[in-house]
């Protein structure tokens, strides 16, 4: 025996059924139900999203690991580039500083004229003590001419060629200048050595001598020009029985740090020879 239901009255039963579906999951009655329900398809869906993302990612990390590599060496090669940038501004600053305190030199000394000269070369010989400038005679230069720096006296012309020169160091040891020290006015000879060290010999015994003296050129001997800075007293040797005492003298000049120089063009040295007996 079949019953008949009228489309109204199942419509009026779903409705009821959904209604108190919805009252029962609003009263938390359902919460069980819906999690036994949800949870395995949830897990399943994680498990599945995960294993998902795993291939993904093994899909796709060569070429992200090319990408990072790529971009690795496009930012060393940045770096690089950079670095080389800030070598040269260092190198432009200080070649700036030395032009400069040269240039402050020049204007505190306008009694002599000067050609600027840059180092080009060295001595590598433990025993001769010179540097080699890019200037020569097609620039005016000559052998004999003095050569400072803004600290004070370097040497002075001892060779020349066309466009290039050799100067002779105040520390080699056969290079001898005639000084004297500005307070007391004591003369002295001034010697380089195999060493490098500077010292000041022939001072008279009864001169008055101080470590911290400051020792300029006498202008005696006709190869310097007058008071010229030398360098200062570090240390004093006098013995009673002796004719002189001597002085070990810190030059003015950097010798370590030599890289633009002057050379006093209007200074002709004189030679003594003929007169001497």
């Amino acid at each position: 025996m079949k019953f008949y239901i009228s489309p109204s009255l199942k419509t009026v039963i779903l409705t009821l059924i959904a209604v108190g579906l919805i009252a029962l999951a609003l009263g938390g009655y359902l919460t069980p139900l819906s999690r036994l329900i949800l949870n395995p398809l949830v897990a399943a869906q994680t498990w599945i999203s995960s294993r998902y993302q795993a291939i993904q990612d093994f899909l796709t990390s060569p070429s992200d690991i090319t990408r990072l590599r790529q971009d690795n060496a496009r930012l060393e090669a940045e770096v690089a580039r950079l670095q080389g940038q800030i070598i040269d501004l260092q190198q432009q600053i200080s070649e700036v500083q030395v032009l400069s305190s040269l240039l402050g030199f020049v204007r505190s000394n306008p009694e002599n004229k000067y050609i600027t000269a840059a180092v080009i070369g060295k001595d590598t010989s433990p025993f001769l003590r010179y540097v080699i400038i890019n200037r020569g005679s097609d620039d005016g230069l000559r052998r004999g001419m003095p050569v400072v720096t803004s600290q004070g006296l370097v040497g002075r012309v001892a060779a020349v060629l066309p466009n290039a020169a050799r100067v002779q160091l105040i520390t080699d040891e056969a290079a001898q200048v005639n000084v004297r020290l500005q307070r007391s006015g004591a003369e002295g000879l001034l010697s380089g050595s195999l060493t490098g060290d500077v010292s000041m010999q022939k001072i008279p015994q009864d001169a008055s001598v101080d470590v911290g003296d400051v020792v300029l050129t006498s202008g005696l001997g006709g190869q310097y020009p007058a008071d010229l800075m030398v360098g200062q007293v570090t240390g004093v040797r006098r013995l009673t029985y002796e004719l002189f005492q001597s002085a070990s003298v810190q030059p003015a000049a950097d010798f370590s740090q030599l890289k633009i120089l002057l050379v006093i063009t209007n200074f002709k040295p004189i030679d003594f020879e003929p007169l001497l007996p």
